[in-house]
């Protein structure tokens, strides 16, 4: 700078002069600008500088992180794939599951099917035996119903003819009474109902036994003994008969109920199955009178008859035997075939053991009939 201290204006060219301090001042201010420009420049640079070290790290920690995302996506990728791999075979082992499940469910679906259809078969095989049952009993049922409406309409046959014998067997008697003895009546009796008896043994009773009764190693014995056989040698009927009668006048009046127990006693003995009393005594009597009187009520099996009944009691009776071999044979075929028959095994027993007390009944309703 010049000594005179002068400084032109650099916008209006105006030159003035300053002295030395403000000249220095104005130096000091030159250079102050000089190194504010200088720093702005340096700054600047510092700046780029900055900014381009702030870019390349920026860059460095971008592709750092680059890597590391890289890293991490591999990683993840692994993890994925391992864990994809881990649920595959985990989907596998629940698949496999389920397979065995379902296995085991057809099965159980199987063995309750084959359950059901044995069940099944079963109920059908016992219902086709109900069926069979019920189809047979009803077939026996008819069996049984004809065969009893067969034996009611021969009962019905024999009791009109013994109807009819009674009523000339009743003039018959009569005229024993008033002509014979009392040893006499007796042996008559006797006498009458065996020649009753052969005048039919050829052609009715040609199986059958009927003699005298001769054993007395038991104490007692009977008047007459009948038995009769089929042709197997089954025994079909046997009856032990007493043959009872009394003059009106002979003192003591003997009963028929005094001739039960002998009687029985000689049944038993002789191992007969009924006991017939062939008796005139009582002959007021209207329970007696009425012909064939069942008096099992007292002893087994036992009747009371009029000497007009002696061959229709032999023809029920053997008709019943008849009868109840013919049941026994069909009972035993029914029990072969597993049937239940213990009604009809009941219906056969009351049947023995009842018609006579039907053919009582209407005996005595006829002859009620017949007074009237």
């Amino acid at each position: 700078m010049s000594q005179d201290n002068n400084v032109k204006c650099p916008n209006c060219q105006t030159t003035f002069k300053v002295d030395e301090s403000v000249y220095t001042d104005i130096v000091k201010q030159v250079r102050d600008q000089q190194f504010n420009q200088e720093l702005a420049t340096r700054l600047s640079v510092a700046e780029r500088e900055k900014a381009t070290a702030v870019e390349l790290a920026t860059s460095k920690v971008e592709g750092a992180l680059q890597k590391q995302l890289a890293d991490k996506d591999r990683e993840i990728g692994e993890l994925r794939l391992k864990s994809k791999e881990a649920l595959v075979e985990e989907v596998s082992k629940k698949e496999e599951q389920i397979r065995q499940l379902q296995s085991q469910v057809e099965k159980a679906q199987m063995e309750k099917q084959l359950e059901v259809a044995q069940a099944t078969t079963s109920i059908e095989k016992e219902r086709d035996q109900l069926i069979n049952d019920l189809k047979n009993a009803a077939t026996q049922k008819e069996l049984a119903e004809k065969s009893l409406q067969e034996q009611f309409t021969n009962k019905l046959t024999h009791k009109e003819e013994a109807l009819k014998l009674k009523d000339e067997e009743i003039e018959r008697l009569k005229d024993y009474k008033q002509k014979l003895s009392t040893k006499m009546i007796g042996e008559t009796l006797e006498q009458h109902c065996e020649t009753e008896f052969n005048k039919l043994r050829a052609t009715a009773f040609p199986n059958a036994y009927f003699e005298k009764d001769n054993d007395a190693r038991h104490g007692t014995k009977g008047d007459y003994i009948y038995r009769e056989v089929d042709q197997e040698g089954n025994e079909i009927i046997s009856i032990m008969f007493e043959m009872k009668n009394e003059n009106d006048q002979t003192a003591t009046k003997k009963k028929n109920e005094d001739f039960f127990a002998k009687l029985d006693k000689d049944r038993k003995d002789k191992n007969c199955e009924y006991a017939v009393l062939v008796s005139l005594l009582e002959s007021d009597s209207e329970f007696y009178n009425t012909g064939i009187v069942d008096v099992s009520y007292k002893f087994e099996k036992m009747f009371v008859i009029r000497p007009q009944f002696f061959i229709p009691i032999i023809t029920l009776l053997r008709n019943a035997g008849m009868k109840s071999l013919q049941y026994k044979s069909e009972l035993n075929v029914m029990r072969n075939q597993n049937i239940d028959i213990t009604n009809f095994e009941s219906k056969i027993n009351d049947f023995k053991t009842g018609f006579a007390r039907n053919y009582d009944l209407a005996s005595r309703q006829f002859k009620t009939a017949i007074d009237e």
